[in-house]
């Protein structure tokens, strides 16, 4: 949504400074800025601002303009909200540590999925949620949405296979699985074997996850991947 604010105005106006009125990215709104040819301006505005997520301000003269009789100019700041994204982590190895302390610098909701205490410990990670248990009993507690991102780096190759199956049919904006092509080739052979996922949609999982770069040591693949999330996210 786009908050759009009045931080000016000037002479005979419908609203004062301070009043904020939201727009959805449908166009339906929540509050008013005084109605009319202003608002209805503001809203087409309040959508070029969430199309492009760039903030801006803008100003309204309401009778040489709009054609409106109050008469007064307007100044407003409409500001995109966008939704924050949320990182399922399944594996909390050295790769899924590493992703899930970058991803939260870098604004995404972040959850950390494994049914290993151990692996837990040493954690250090407030805005994270630790989920300590098994991934099939994790999926039936979790939300999935367009803006969720699903990441399998387990410390098991037949754990990243379940989880490819009970999650690629979930609603989802990404989902990607760590492994080397014979891996890769073979999850691919199951799903379509198994009538999981036929070869298109197999083709849509980004496996081997993340960009190809020349990524060695957890921190940089964790890098990898956090880049193709920051890819996706902006593109979409």
């Amino acid at each position: 949504m786009a908050v759009c604010t009045i931080i000016a105005t000037k002479g005979s106006v419908p609203r004062k400074t301070g009043t904020k009125m939201l727009v959805f990215e449908n166009g339906a709104i929540e509050g008013t800025i005084g109605g009319g040819a202003l608002e209805k301006k503001v809203i087409e505005q309040a959508l070029d601002v969430l199309k492009n997520r760039e903030a801006k301000i803008v100003k309204h003269n309401l009778v040489s303009e709009l054609a409106m009789c109050c008469g007064g100019t307007v100044q407003l700041f409409i500001e995109p909200i966008m939704n924050r994204k949320n990182i399922y982590i399944f594996g909390a190895g050295h790769c899924g540590k590493a992703l899930a302390k970058f991803a939260i610098d870098l604004d995404f909701n972040v959850t950390l999925i494994d049914e290993r205490y151990e692996a837990f410990e040493g954690i250090n990670l407030p805005e994270c949620i630790l989920i300590k248990n098994h991934h099939a009993t994790a999926i039936e507690s979790l939300n999935f949405n367009i803006n969720t991102y699903i990441v399998i780096v387990t410390h098991n190759h037949a754990y990243d296979r379940e989880i490819l199956a009970l999650t690629s049919k979930k609603t989802n904006g990404y989902i990607g699985m760590i492994g080397s092509a014979r891996k890769v080739a073979i999850a691919k052979k199951n799903m379509i074997a198994s009538n999981i996922l036929d070869e298109n949609e197999v083709n849509d999982i980004d496996m081997p996850i993340g960009l190809k770069i020349q990524a060695i040591t957890p921190e940089e693949i964790a890098i990898s991947i956090l880049a193709k999330l920051i890819d996706i996210r902006n593109q979409k």
